[in-house]
């Protein structure tokens, strides 16, 4: 799978997350059990993972949805 997004930001997270799914695309957020032992403090960021042969539709979507500075290169 590859990274396209690494944030501490739940709602960023999401709303990228809704986008894809609406989209067909499979994805998954990775690290989110890290944030129950660190005690939900939110220091640690979270992945958003696409697999790699949706790579480049899913950075379409996110770059038009306004998400391009967010994308993980």
């Amino acid at each position: 799978m590859i990274e396209l997004i690494r944030t501490n930001d739940a709602v960023l997270l999401s709303f990228a997350e809704s986008l894809l799914r609406d989209a067909g695309i499979h994805c998954l957020v990775a690290d989110q059990g890290m944030s129950i032992l660190e005690g939900s403090l939110g220091m640690l960021p979270r992945r958003l993972l696409v697999v790699a042969d949706r790579e480049d539709e899913a950075r379409r979507i996110l770059r038009d949805a306004g998400l391009a500075a967010e994308l993980r290169p």
